[in-house]
């Protein structure tokens, strides 16, 4: 967000400071509620504050912050993706690996293809002005990019670690995705597509797409060994912490200079962080990085939601609009439209295709998770408004008709798909995953491990940890989850890759960046000290 729109700067951050405390507040007095979720009260604040201002200022604005969609993917975006690495339950992920790429990526470059074809041919009947091809594959790369919050703050991925997984993992990689492609149509002139230009398209999309992820692995990599060799015997947690965050933004902002993916950098840079780096703290700077980063994320989201709620009042956009409301409701239900076609139209197939490779039943995608994963997709949120703004305005103002009616139609369908599909995300996943659906196979191996203590080593055969340094909790509450998300075990080989992906790492990584197991070990008394 850029300079403020009211007068005084210091009244309007005062006020938005304000605003993001309230929705914190509200947040937590109806956390038990069934159908209303933290995104859902930032946006319908939002909106309300921006009724208010719009009334008070006679009209004029209903903003308290200009946006600035370089801010919004340098400052608040950053926190949000390394949180989601950082955070992420790693031996689920990497498990549901190819399942997850193949929605993330391919279900996304599906989805992309449809919505910009779809525009294409429909958007011909509808008198919008001039769109060229460009301005075509930017709404497939803007309406591609989806938002999973709500149905996240739904999940449980201690309950239901497949679904959690996919529906997570997908989020990270299809907004690295979207933004990878958007970035990819900017540098190219696409009015004219030979078969020469779409293979250097291709090609540079897969550069940014493996260079960002090999950037934040080693960002994150250089990180842990320099925690691990700056021990002397004794930690200083504020400058462990101090230089943990730095690294993780240090990562994002090398591949933006470089013009690659910063999503992706920082993903995979929080990813290894809490793989090695985490752990090459002390116990006190861990606790400290854990809450930090989700604090960061937290209100990052509730700052972009409350943007988004505000935004959608913007006066300047809809007087401009308003001189032909039919055509700009008519683009916003084809894209509305599109969206479902789109996301329908990849995680139907792709989840056949993907239960097809899987052996055991527990690995296998069933139709109501299959549901889920589409309703969980169907949301647009913040990056769809960056890129919107980026494609179609300049420093967030435009007098053209057919691009004020592109930013408001992309502000209704992220309004409409967030309202609506946030307000039913609640009950629509009870319904769909009752309580005992999810919960017996839990309870059933916790049983077994209470049961049978001799079997304990085979179910932690290569499998010590992997998670729980995601959890970064209490070790005995993490020792009984961490076993009932094993069960599979029993039905599937224990050399599996990630055996072998153990191996490997207790024998080569470990021992040079640190880790579980393979740090100082230092005393309680020392942490008090500090």
């Amino acid at each position: 967000m850029g300079s403020a729109s009211i007068e005084d700067p210091i009244d309007a951050i005062t006020l938005y400071v304000l605003l993001v405390c309230s929705c914190i507040v509200i947040g937590h007095l109806l956390e038990k509620n069934r159908w209303i979720t933290e995104s859902i009260i930032a946006l319908i604040v939002g909106l309300c504050c921006g009724a208010v201002i719009l009334l008070t200022t006679q009209g004029k604005s209903s903003h308290i912050l200009l946006f600035n969609e370089e801010l919004f993917f340098i400052y608040l975006l950053p926190p949000i993706i390394f949180n989601a690495g950082f955070q992420v339950k790693k031996k689920q992920f990497f498990r549901n690996f190819m399942t997850i790429t193949l929605f993330g990526a391919i279900g996304t470059l599906i989805s992309f293809a449809i919505i910009w074809l779809g525009s294409l041919h429909l958007f011909k009947r509808l008198d919008i002005g001039f769109l060229d091809v460009g301005d075509y594959l930017a709404l497939g790369a803007i309406f591609s990019a989806t938002d999973s919050v709500c149905t996240l703050q739904v999940l449980n991925q201690d309950e239901t670690p497949l679904l959690y997984s996919l529906v997570f993992g997908e989020g990270v990689v299809n907004d690295a995705t979207s933004v990878v492609l958007f970035n990819a149509i900017q540098k190219f002139d696409l009015s004219h597509i030979t078969s020469s230009i779409a293979i250097e398209f291709i090609g540079n999309f897969l550069y940014l797409f493996f260079t960002s992820t090999a950037l934040g692995f080693g960002v994150g990599l250089l990180s842990a060994f320099t925690l691990k060799k700056l021990y002397f015997g004794r930690h200083s947690t504020d400058r462990e912490v101090a230089l943990m965050i730095l690294m993780a933004y240090l990562s994002y902002m090398i591949a933006e200079l470089f013009s690659l993916s910063g999503i992706l950098t920082v993903f995979f840079c929080g990813i290894v962080m809490s793989h090695y780096t985490w752990h090459n703290m002390t116990e006190s700077s861990r606790i400290t990085t854990k809450h930090t980063f989700a604090t960061f994320s937290f209100v990052a989201e509730i700052f972009i939601f409350l943007y988004v709620g505000m935004d959608a009042l913007d006066i300047e956009k809809w007087k401009i609009v308003s001189k032909s409301p039919g055509t700009s409701v008519g683009v916003s239900s084809i894209l509305l439209f599109l969206v479902l076609l789109g996301r329908a139209a990849f995680v139907f197939p792709l989840s056949f295709v993907s239960n097809l490779t899987k052996k055991s039943v527990s690995d296998k995608i069933s139709f109501k998770q299959q549901v889920t994963i589409w309703w969980a997709g169907l949301m647009r949120g913040a990056v769809s408004v960056a890129l919107a703004y980026n494609q179609f305005t300049r420093s967030g103002h435009t007098q053209l008709q057919d691009n004020a009616i592109m930013i408001t139609s992309t502000i209704s369908v992220v309004l409409l798909t967030n309202l609506v599909c946030g307000l039913l995300t609640k009950p629509l996943v009870h319904l769909l995953l009752p309580q005992h659906e999810f919960s017996d196979s839990t309870t059933m191996s916790s049983e077994l491990f209470q049961k049978s203590p001799s079997l304990r080593p085979l179910l932690n055969n290569g499998q010590d940890g992997q998670d729980s340094e995601c959890d970064m909790a209490d070790s005995n509450n993490d020792d009984i989850h961490r076993t009932a998300r094993q069960g599979m075990l029993w039905t599937s080989p224990a050399h599996s890759i990630h055996y072998y992906w153990r191996m490997f790492d207790d024998a080569c990584m470990r021992p040079v960046f640190g880790g579980r197991g393979f740090t100082h070990y230092t005393p309680e008394k020392e942490i008090i000290l500090e």
